[in-house]
Parts: structure tokens; C-alpha cells; sequence
């Protein structure tokens, strides 16, 4: 259930709960993260069966490095302390609340967590969607770090985002950009994770690929996806490009260098490393070395 240290979040699958035949793709699919889906992808009169398809499911087990995450219904609706229990009996790595809107919830969150006997070392996601978490968001990932289950992922929810304030999300997201940096800038600021929105239309992959990349280059860990088929893209933008792995390397031996050791900057083939410059190349050899190991393993 614990995620191992630096396991990449690039490609993060939405699967229905309630499709058996999606969930057992889901054990061989390449996706980092796997997000079964409680909510807007089942059937008010099909939670119940896909609560029990999910218990049956990860009764077997099988989905080897790959996150297991759990997406509930809303706080305070019908079905989401139903969703609770079921997700104390399928153990999943992280538990996804949708629509978080304030601190009130993520408390009441922590108490309803701990009432249905939530395991130790679960984590909880936050989706932020709503007008209100943009307004509340630093309060709100605050709350959600000194709490259990800890925050550990902010996952952006644009579609949402979009309906409810009327804003467009063509042209690039050109209108959702300082919203999307903020959420960016609040994850970054807490250590948290943090995951891009879906791109709705599975069949544009030239559109996709253009709106992963510059997610990739506004700072998020990865991206929700919607469809199996985005999985491979995903994968690729939010991996360390072979260029960047070796200029890393190169990084990490000239400060090993013994001349180095208590070097501050050194000049590296005409320019100026500091050892910022080492710890940001010892994370990327770090989150490229998880890569090959969560690869590996599937």
C-alpha cells in the first residue's frame, strides 16, 4: 500500500469503478498511477456494485508499481462514507477527494478518515476544482499536510474549473494559466505532488501532446488521462530526457571530484554550477532511477 520513495507520477489513469473489465486491464496497463473512480464515472444506481467490484478487486492484489488511488464521491454526500469503508477494506496507496473547497472539509475529512478505520500509511489526494479551493487553496493545503491522512498530491480538476467560472480553456489555457501556476506555486511551496488536468479529447493526440508538454513545463509531476492510449505520451513528457539524465551526471561526478569537496561553484565545461544546480541533479537521477525500477517491475 505505502508508495516507495520517488515512484513517478507522469501518467495518471481515471478507470470507472464499476467497469470489471477496465480494472483488470489496469494490472497491465504502463500507467504510473491507477485512479479508480467512485465518483463522476459510475451511476448514481451502480456505486454500491462498483464499491463491492473495487473490495473483490483488490482482494487479488496484482497491480505491482503501480499507485493505487481511490477517487470518493463528494464530502458530505450519500455515497461518500460508503466509499470509506470500502476503501478501508482495499487498502489503496491514496484516497482522492474530489471538489475540496475549504479547511472545514479537509477536517471533517481527517475525522470521517479515522472513524472508518482508514490504514496508517494511506495518503490523501486533494482535487481542486472549485471557485472556492482557488480562493482557499494555501489554507487548504496547509490543513491537508498536518492532518491524517497527509496530503500528499494536489490533482487539478479543469474541466470543472472551467464550468464554473466561465473561463475558456482554448487557446492554450491561456485564461487558466495563472490559476493552474498558483496551484503549482501552493504544491511546490508544501512538498506536495501535483497532476495536471484531462485532455478531453482522446482522439487529438497532436492537441494532447502540445497541452502535456506545457504542463510538463509548468512545473507539474504529470497528468490525469482519460483513456489508455494518452498513457505512452504521458510517460515520455514527464520523464528526464536523455540529454537532461546525462548533463546530471555529469553534474553529480565534477562536484565528486576530491578537488571539489568543499567547493561551493565550480566551473563546469565554462559554466557556473552551484550545488543547487547538484541537488536538482541528484533528484532527476533519482526520479529516472524509480522510473527504471517501477518499469522493470511491471
Amino acid at each position: 500500500m505505502n508508495r516507495p520513495a520517488n515512484s513517478p507520477r507522469r501518467s495518471a489513469l481515471y478507470l470507472p469503478a464499476s467497469n470489471g473489465r477496465a480494472i483488470e486491464k489496469a494490472r497491465s496497463l504502463p500507467a504510473d498511477v491507477i485512479i479508480f473512480d467512485l465518483e463522476d464515472a459510475v451511476a448514481p444506481s451502480a456505486k454500491a456494485q462498483a464499491r463491492q467490484a473495487l473490495v473483490d478487486a483488490f482482494a487479488q492484489a496484482g497491480f505491482g508499481h503501480r499507485e493505487t488511488v481511490i477517487r470518493t464521491n463528494e464530502i458530505g454526500s450519500d455515497d461518500y462514507l460508503q466509499d470509506l469503508a470500502a476503501i478501508a477494506r482495499c487498502r489503496p496507496a491514496a484516497v482522492l477527494l474530489p471538489k475540496v473547497s475549504d479547511i472545514a472539509q479537509v477536517e471533517r475529512f481527517a475525522a470521517d478518515a479515522a472513524a472508518a478505520g482508514l490504514a496508517e500509511g494511506i495518503a490523501s489526494w486533494f482535487m481542486i476544482e472549485t471557485v472556492a479551493a482557488l480562493m482557499h487553496l494555501p489554507g487548504i493545503v496547509s490543513a491537508g499536510r498536518g492532518v491524517r491522512p497527509a496530503l500528499s498530491c494536489l490533482v487539478v480538476g479543469t474541466n470543472d474549473i472551467a464550468k464554473e467560472t466561465g473561463v475558456s480553456p482554448d487557446d492554450g489555457r491561456a485564461c487558466l494559466v495563472p490559476w493552474l501556476m498558483s496551484i503549482v506555486l501552493s504544491a511546490k511551496h508544501h512538498q506536495v505532488a501535483v497532476l495536471d488536468g484531462v485532455w478531453n479529447d482522446f482522439k487529438d493526440m497532436q492537441g494532447y501532446e502540445l497541452e502535456t508538454r506545457q504542463g510538463r513545463a509548468m512545473g507539474f509531476d504529470g497528468k490525469t488521462l482519460i483513456h489508455p492510449t494518452q498513457v505512452a505520451m504521458a510517460n515520455e513528457v514527464f520523464s528526464p530526457s536523455a540529454a537532461a539524465l546525462a548533463d546530471a551526471r555529469l553534474i553529480v561526478d565534477a562536484f565528486s571530484d576530491p578537488a571539489h569537496a568543499n567547493a561551493g561553484v565550480i566551473n563546469l565545461d565554462g559554466r557556473m554550477v552551484e550545488r543547487l544546480h547538484l541537488a536538482q541533479a541528484q533528484r532527476l537521477l533519482a526520479i529516472d532511477d524509480a522510473i527504471q525500477a517501477a518499469t522493470a517491475a511491471r
